[in-house]
């Protein structure tokens, strides 16, 4: 019973934050739990070079196209010289880690503790475990030189659209973002259409760096001109860890 608890307090800490004001010595607490869990993606993600996050639904299994098209992105983005970044899940997210993993890549997964125990998928090379999903959301983008999106479902699109916010408001370079599945975003891209014919989105800021696409090599060719060749990337590049810093 005494587990049980603490699992279920440990698991309801973002909830409680998110539900309105509390007493400041509780918003205190919860600070220095962020920054702890900020500091500690930190010191694990650091060195690992220059990433390219792919988003993409859990629930996909091995069989299935969009599972094996992220399997072969995963694989190809480490001949680029990129580690493979992923929420650490099933689905697509274990599909691009095993791609990496297979091709002697670095494979990294941020994953979420949730109730129902996500457990990281068995093709990482590196993970580290997040409480809060907006600190893992920060490290994802904050790693990579550009974002595959594959199939998946709110989870997906929350990631998704806060890539394009950030690079349409200059928050952050303009890497390059791949949607895979032309039939699965059909409905997405006549959306954005309408927003570019209502003047809510520019086409230039959408057409430069997002492309829409069913090929791997495509997808490939995309992320080196506008990742790779724009930011002139070289192969095996990395920051060292520090001995005197504790980081070794």
């Amino acid at each position: 019973m005494e587990i049980l608890k603490a699992v279920e307090s440990k698991f309801n800490s973002e909830r409680r934050f998110l539900e309105g004001p509390r007493s400041r010595r509780k918003e205190f607490f919860f600070l220095f739990k962020v920054m702890r869990e900020f500091i500690n993606g930190f010191r694990a993600l650091h060195f690992l070079g220059p990433c390219i996050t792919v988003f993409g639904s859990a629930r996909f299994k091995e069989d299935n196209l969009y599972y094996q098209q992220a399997r072969e992105l995963g694989s190809k983005l480490t001949e680029l010289g990129f580690a493979v970044m992923t929420g650490g899940g099933p689905g697509i997210m274990e599909a691009a880690n095993r791609g990496a993993f297979e091709n002697n890549g670095i494979s990294i997964g941020c994953n979420i503790e949730l109730p129902h125990e996500q457990k990281e998928n068995p093709y990482l090379t590196k993970w580290v475990d997040f409480r809060y999903f907006f600190v893992r959301k920060t490290l994802l983008i904050k790693y990579s030189y550009g974002y595959v999106i594959m199939p998946g479902g709110w989870g997906t699109m929350d990631e998704m659209f806060e890539a394009l916010t950030l690079i349409q408001t200059g928050k952050i370079n303009e890497f390059p973002v791949v949607l895979m599945g032309r039939d699965y975003w059909k409905n997405l891209i006549e959306l954005t259409e309408d927003m570019i014919k209502n003047e809510t989105v520019s086409a230039t800021e959408i057409r430069e760096y997002l492309l829409v696409t069913d090929s791997v090599d495509e997808a490939i060719s995309h992320i080196k001109k506008f990742s790779v060749d724009k930011f002139k990337l070289r192969k095996g590049k990395r920051i060292n860890p520090s001995l005197i810093l504790g980081e070794k």
